[in-house]
Formats: structure tokens, C-alpha cells, sequence
């Protein structure tokens, strides 16, 4: 049997983005994805972040990894290589557990959206060709590297590469070679060829990825366009666990938010100016199921429209709406029906939901909020507003109560 170790590197400085590697992504901490990649594995055995920051150590083990040692700081730089670091590792484990893997699994925190079987498959290649020293994850390039340039200091511009080709620059794209670019998603390589000072040796295999995961982490401008991707890509790639316990082990009042919660967040205006919405039915279910297990639900909307009603007296619960400010409103509304915060599930989505959150013992948010809710909830949903995110949170309440 191969042993197959995944190593996670996460160093606590990031100019960039402080506190990068447990900044909250999609309701997440970053390095949650990476660690629970690792885990959904078939092939890998052990799953080791190695940092020098106590505090992604912490957050490193509360998802599952393994933290066995913090790095050295002279190997924890901005300038750090990731050879040294992954030798200090094998090297450690060698002397404090006689453990030495056959191969090494590197996954980066920056590249977090992998599909359910990418690892696997990228150990599979190094295991079928016993001639590769590693398999790195590359995309098509967006731009081909035949019609690039160096220029010279007197301005003069010369291709960047020498080829067969009289004029690739000159050439239509189509007729020129295909390029792939490395991401972060993944490297596996024999731990020999580590050791022997290479992170990737001389036989590199590919492992081709489809670009639509392909994101790197490395201002805030990325950050935006990693949410924006991650509520795309929904089921498509791993997830970390959510947290079971967050849930209040007794639950008396779901409050829900309407549109963007059980709507998809669009109105549809007809030629008489009246509007309608689209709701799910799953939803509904879910709501049934809630009450009869005595959770009472309610919805508190900044809308006054004829449609809010309708729905919910449909679904048979009460409604709060042409509410401006909801944080008042749910004290008033909690007092009054005598329910303790702490029994209180909020659902929402935009920011003026956000003052609801801190009266509440779960604040929750749907896949496609507005990223400041999806940073504030303490449960981030799968599913989009309007796509089943009700009865999704519905079922967890049944399940924990």
C-alpha cells in the first residue's frame, strides 16, 4: 500500500490579506477547504497543516488536520521556498515518528475550490506511472505564452520563446501549441525527489483541471471574485463541515426573511404593474415540518406588498412587514411572545438583515448573500435563496432537535 501524506501550508504573515489563511470564505475559514479535500480522500492517510501561526493551528485542527509541530520562523518568510518547507516536514516526521511517506500530497490554502475527486485522480497518474517523479494541476493558459515578448533595454521587443515556428506571433492562435498554466490545486510528488532537493523532479505529469475552479487568493479583489465563484459552483466541490454544534440544542422560533430567502431575490412586474415572485416548494415542506415539531416560524420583511402576505398565509405563519429597521423589531417581537434569544434561528441575506444577527442563537445566511452576511452568520448555507435554502435549514433543525 502506498502511504500517502497531504501537507498543507499555511504561514500566519500575508501582506496582502492579513490573517488570509482563516480569513471566513463562503462562511468558511480558507484553510477549511483544503483540509476537507484532503479528508474526503480515498487514497490519502494523513492530513498535516504545518504552519508557524498558533491560531491557524487551532482552526487547522478544529476541522480535522493534524497540527504535530508550529514551523520555524527562518522557514515561515515571504521569500520562504516551499522545498525547505516540505523537507523540514518530512524531515521532522522522520525523526519523531520513524513515519516516511511514499508520496506527498501539496494543497495550497490559496487555491480552495476542488471538485470531489481531484486528488484522487492526480494520485492515481504518479501511482500508474512509475517513471513520474510528480503530477501538477494545470488550466488551458488564458494567454499563449508563443505570442509573448521580452524587451530589451533599448526598447527593442524579441518572443519570449525560440521555436520551429518562423512567426508564432504572427500566427492565428489555433495553429500554435496548447499551453497549460500551474495552479495551486494540487502537486503530488514522491517524497525521494523532496528529499533530494525537487519539488518536482525531472518526469512532471499533468493533471488537467477545468478553469471554472481555478481561483488564487491574493487581495481583496480575488476575495470578492472567490464568493461571487463559490456561489456558482454550489455542490460542485468540497465544503468544509459545518459546525453541528452551533445549532441551539433547543429551537422555539425560526425567523425568516422573504425576498432573497424565500424568493430568489427577483420580481416580476406585468403589464398592469403588479408583481409576483418565485418561491419553492421544498420550502414549504420544510416550514411544515418545523411547526409540527413545534418550532414556530414567522417572517420579518422590509417589503409591504400583497405578495408577501399571500405566501404567508399560505405557508400558514404569521408576517411582520414594511419593517425598516428589523433589529427593533425582533426585540419587540421576542419580548412579546416571550421567547428567549438563545432559542432563536435567524435566516437572512442582505445587509439589513445584519442587525438581527447578535439577538439571535444562530445567525444564518443563504449561499448567494451579500458577502458582509455571509462573513457575519455563524451558518452559511448551501442552497440559494428561492433554491431550497429553507428547507435545507429546516432539516437541520429536525436533525439537532
Amino acid at each position: 500500500m502506498v502511504e500517502i501524506l497531504a501537507l498543507i501550508p499555511a504561514r500566519g504573515g500575508s501582506k496582502g490579506l492579513p490573517g488570509k489563511n482563516i480569513k471566513t470564505l463562503g462562511g468558511f475559514p480558507l484553510i477549511g477547504y483544503s483540509i476537507a479535500a484532503a479528508l474526503n480522500s480515498k487514497l490519502v492517510c494523513r492530513t498535516v497543516v504545518t504552519t508557524d501561526d498558533p491560531e491557524i493551528a487551532d482552526k487547522a485542527r478544529e476541522y480535522g488536520a493534524e497540527v504535530p509541530f508550529l514551523r520555524p520562523t527562518e522557514i515561515a518568510q515571504d521569500d520562504t521556498l516551499d522545498l525547505p518547507v516540505f523537507q523540514h516536514a518530512l524531515n521532522w516526521f522522520s525523526e519523531h515518528e520513524s513515519y516516511r511517506p511514499d508520496f506527498v500530497v501539496q494543497l495550497r490554502p490559496t487555491s480552495p475550490f476542488r471538485p470531489p475527486e481531484l486528488i484522487d485522480e492526480a494520485i492515481q497518474i504518479l501511482i500508474d506511472n512509475p517513471g513520474a517523479s510528480s503530477v501538477r494541476g494545470v488550466v488551458p493558459s488564458k494567454e499563449n505564452p508563443f505570442k509573448m515578448w521580452m524587451i530589451e533595454p533599448d526598447g527593442r521587443m524579441v518572443p519570449l520563446l525560440e521555436t520551429e515556428f518562423e512567426e508564432p506571433f504572427n500566427m492565428p492562435r489555433q495553429e500554435l501549441p496548447a499551453s497549460y498554466w500551474q495552479t495551486g490545486h494540487i502537486d503530488v510528488v514522491r517524497a525521494e525527489t523532496i528529499i533530494n532537493g525537487s519539488m518536482s523532479g525531472q518526469g512532471i505529469y499533468s493533471h488537467i483541471i477545468d478553469p471554472l475552479f481555478s481561483v488564487d487568493l491574493d487581495n481583496l479583489q480575488d476575495w470578492q471574485r472567490a464568493e461571487m465563484r463559490l456561489k456558482s459552483l454550489g455542490s460542485q466541490i468540497i465544503l468544509p463541515p459545518r459546525e453541528k454544534n452551533i445549532i441551539p440544542e433547543l429551537v422555539s422560533l425560526l425567523v425568516l426573511d422573504f425576498d432573497g430567502v424565500l424568493t430568489d431575490d427577483r420580481v416580476y412586474v406585468n403589464q398592469h404593474g403588479e408583481e409576483t415572485v418565485a418561491a419553492h416548494r421544498g420550502d414549504g415542506m420544510g416550514i411544515a415540518q418545523v411547526k409540527k415539531a413545534g418550532i414556530e416560524v414567522i417572517i420579518l420583511s422590509k417589503e409591504k406588498n400583497p405578495v408577501v402576505k399571500a405566501r404567508a398565509d399560505k405557508l400558514g405563519i404569521p408576517v411582520y412587514q414594511g419593517i425598516d429597521e428589523k433589529g427593533p423589531e425582533l426585540i419587540s417581537i421576542l419580548a412579546d411572545r416571550g421567547f428567549s434569544s438563545e432559542s432563536v434561528v435567524y435566516l437572512g441575506n442582505d445587509i439589513n438583515d445584519l442587525p438581527c444577527f447578535p439577538l439571535v442563537g444562530l445567525a444564518a445566511a443563504v449561499a448567494d448573500s451579500h458577502p458582509l452576511v455571509i462573513e457575519k452568520a455563524q451558518l452559511v448555507l448551501s442552497k440559494n435563496g428561492g433554491h431550497g435554502a429553507v428547507r435545507e435549514l429546516c432539516d437541520l433543525l429536525l436533525e439537532k432537535n
